[in-house]
């Protein structure tokens, strides 16, 4: 099966991990990036248009497309593949919205019947402060549009929080929930879904939760200390209900549904939406995926998720900690050298913000590297993870050390 991977980050190694782990899977991305390059031949092609991708797939005769980031998604390049003929795995422009805008998401979910937080969409200076006074402290301010997951602001502080309103435009603000959050990826067909395991992210830059919010420092899987039942419930509340909405509206969600969800005091609430697979969650839940992930993506293309059944998962957990560069999350320092330790069976690096300099690898963004560690707990995954890690030399590059304990 020849498969054409879009995207060139950590979530796209550890895709293209999973997917040329299939011997039968002949795996070609754009444009990729240099750990992919030992698992795919890479083209360089502008991923975020439609025409050109379709003209990739064309030219290598791909059998499945997997569009792996938000920009081409919301781009409409899925439509045209689609339309062009190629089984696809990512959502059309218009269910891309779900990510592409928090407003939209909302009124899904209140259409649903979706449990979320109570939210105001606001335009001006005047009714960011009125929403922020009605829903009161902690203040929770989300960019209406596409952030790279940096794009919230929870603060005590009000000035901060007009401030961000002021500097996103149109924003949607809304009630603090309280409680651990989890994330819960399903993989869809525009009818069915399929869960993937449940995991817990790390949103702060800094340890114990401390300083602003980024794209995701770290990730774990499972989580032992969630319900049995939390999945089920997920499906039946969260998951089930959009596809069903998505469908009502004309606009089949084919592709992953990513569901950030609170288990607040007073139950659970879906805290957001995003349309693809999420980073670093993605780097640790596929590393304990035990059924061919090619097979179960092409089958969701094709409307024939009800084939595949439950997934199968390999015993044990998985911890992935994030290396961020200098300076993020705000601008980090790029073109810094980079020197990786060898991969083991249950501790390797996937590479985010690389490129090649000449023959030396070097940052090129803010999250560079993910190191996942796999053992038979939580606690054993974490320590090969990190003794991993500890062989990276990158100057200025910096990570959380409390990944893998529950926050």
């Amino acid at each position: 099966m020849k498969i054409l991977l879009l995207g060139s980050g950590g979530r796209e190694h550890a895709l293209g991990r999973a997917l040329a782990a299939d011997p039968a899977v002949d795996l070609h991305a754009v444009p990729g990036n240099p750990g992919l390059a030992a698992l795919a031949t890479l083209h360089a092609a502008d991923a975020n248009s439609p025409t050109a991708m379709v003209e990739l797939a064309t030219s290598i005769g791909a059998d499945l497309v997997v569009v792996g980031p938000e920009a081409p998604l919301v781009a409409g390049v899925a439509d045209a593949l689609r339309e062009a003929g190629f089984d696809t795995f990512g959502p059309g422009r218009e269910a891309a919205v779900l990510e592409g805008s928090k407003a939209f998401a909302k009124d899904v979910m209140a259409a649903a019947g979706v449990p979320t937080a109570d939210a105001r969409v606001c335009e001006t200076a005047e009714e960011a402060a009125a929403a922020l006074d009605a829903f009161g402290a902690p203040y929770v301010v989300k960019n209406d549009g596409l952030a790279a997951g940096k794009g919230v602001v929870v603060t005590d502080d009000r000035d901060a929080a007009l401030a961000h309103a002021a500097e996103c435009g149109r924003v949607v603000i809304e009630d603090f929930l309280d409680g651990p959050e989890v994330s819960l990826f399903a993989i869809c067909d525009g009818e069915r879904a399929v869960p993937l395991l449940p995991a817990q992210d790390y949103k702060r830059v800094g340890d114990g939760d401390a300083g602003p919010n980024t794209g995701g420092m770290g990730a774990y899987c499972p989580l032992d200390w969630t319900d049995a039942g939390l999945v089920d419930e997920v499906m039946a509340t969260v998951v089930d209900p959009t596809l069903a909405e998505m469908r009502r509206r004309g606009t089949p969600f084919v592709g992953l549904l990513y569901a950030g969800l609170a288990l607040t005091s007073r139950g659970l609430r879906v805290v957001e939406f995003n349309v693809r697979f999420g980073d670093p969650e993605t780097q640790a839940v596929l590393s304990l995926l035990k059924t061919p992930l090619a097979g179960v993506l092409r089958a969701a293309a094709r409307g024939e998720l009800d084939a595949v059944g439950v997934l199968d998962w390999h015993d044990g957990a998985a911890v992935v900690v994030v290396e961020a560069a200098e300076g993020y999350p705000g601008t980090p320092t790029t073109g810094t050298p980079i020197v990786l330790p060898g991969d083991e069976d249950d501790a390797y690096t996937l590479q985010a913000g690389t490129r090649l300099d000449g023959d030396q690898l070097v940052s090129s963004g803010g999250r560079v590297l993910g190191v996942v560690g796999r053992g038979a707990t939580v606690d054993e995954a974490r320590a090969r993870a990190y003794a991993l890690l500890g062989g990276v030399t990158m100057e200025g590059g910096f990570h959380r050390t409390d990944i893998g304990i529950p926050h």
